[in-house]
């Protein structure tokens, strides 16, 4: 009898990744995964433990593809702004595993890369070593929040986008001034959540920056 066939770790991370693509953590189950495979779960708990850190592995991967070929070019604020935009270009190609990223975060190959670059521009910048790892938690937190946000909204469709476009000019346009003032006032240049994501990810990102090197003696 033919014995059945053994997945590498790549292969189950390679098909977990196809399915979080067009699903979601919420939706994903190592019993779908298993199947996907045709297989059985037990035999994928050889490689994971559980779902959590099969999650994690999928995004560390992820950010091993965002850190290929990278060289720490310029300053430590140019450092921080390129690896900031790989993060969210490499995610922005597989949104659904972003808020997985947020969420389960990763303590993978990937995930040390990215922290020793971020951890070594912030030494460059001459800030004290005490006060480095605190400035590196906000400056995460801040790109998995960003880059979480921007993905969720691309994983919507067409008809989704124009449903909530039509009720934001409901919302926004329609607002009673006596009410809403304030809204009603700046109505016509209130920008949906959608727009110049781009621009306020870079903008978002340099008012960090600057207010860490504010504090630099």
């Amino acid at each position: 009898m033919t014995g059945r066939r053994r997945w590498s770790t790549e292969e189950i991370l390679d098909t977990a990744a196809e399915l979080l693509r067009t699903g979601d953590a919420e939706s994903f189950s190592v019993r779908k995964l298993a199947a996907a495979l045709g297989t059985d779960s037990s035999s994928l708990y050889r490689h994971f433990r559980n779902k959590t850190e099969l999650l994690r592995a999928v995004a560390d991967r992820i950010l091993l593809a965002a850190m290929d070929g990278y060289r720490p070019e310029g300053d430590w604020k140019q450092r921080i702004t390129a690896l900031a935009l790989r993060l969210r270009a490499a995610f922005g190609e597989q949104p659904q595993l972003a808020a997985i990223w947020g969420r389960y975060a990763s303590g993978g190959t990937g995930s040390r890369l990215v922290m020793e670059e971020l951890l070594q521009a912030l030494r460059a910048s001459g800030l004290p070593d005490e006060e480095i790892p605190a400035r590196y938690h906000r400056i995460v937190i801040l790109l998995a929040a960003l880059i979480a946000s921007e993905a969720g909204v691309s994983t919507i469709t067409p008809e989704e986008y124009e449903q909530g476009m039509e009720q934001f000019r409901v919302a926004v346009l329609g607002a009673d001034p006596e009410r809403y003032p304030a809204l009603a006032h700046f109505a016509r240049d209130v920008r949906p959540l959608g727009a110049d994501r781009r621009a306020a990810f870079e903008e978002i990102l340099a008012a960090q920056l600057a207010h860490i090197e504010a504090q630099i003696p």
